[in-house]
């Protein structure tokens, strides 16, 4: 499990790392698990030791949100004098992010009744 840990945080570092040196719009973090997911997918499959580790964090995931709650509570003035764009961004991008689901869904759900994803 220490081994695990550290894994994901020696990723996240070198996201952290690679997003300061090059000054990328990109937090650390995101490019740290993308290059956890490439190594991932050049290796194969994820150990058990990191797949356990994973589980046992996705479980209680819940517990990770409670710092964001808190910065949106001391922000809440902000928040309620700029509530219409806000309001507009988050209904616009979850009405795209819909569309896009159904659009992959539908091409993909597409090819295999078609076999055009067979060789």
């Amino acid at each position: 499990m220490i081994g695990a840990i550290t894994l994901l945080l020696v990723f996240q570092l070198v996201g952290e790392v690679i997003a300061q040196t090059l000054k990328l719009p990109i937090p650390g973090p995101v490019i740290g698990m993308a290059l956890l997911f490439a190594a991932l997918v050049i290796r194969g499959h994820p150990s058990t030791d990191l797949r356990d580790t994973a589980q046992g964090m996705l479980q209680h995931l819940s517990l990770l949100f409670i710092p964001a709650g808190t910065g949106v509570m001391l922000h809440f003035q902000r928040m309620s004098d700029e509530w219409l764009p806000l309001l507009v961004s988050l209904v616009a991008s979850t009405a795209i992010t819909i569309a896009v689901t159904a659009l992959a869904l539908q091409l993909f759900a597409g090819r295999s009744h078609t076999g055009k994803d067979r060789p």
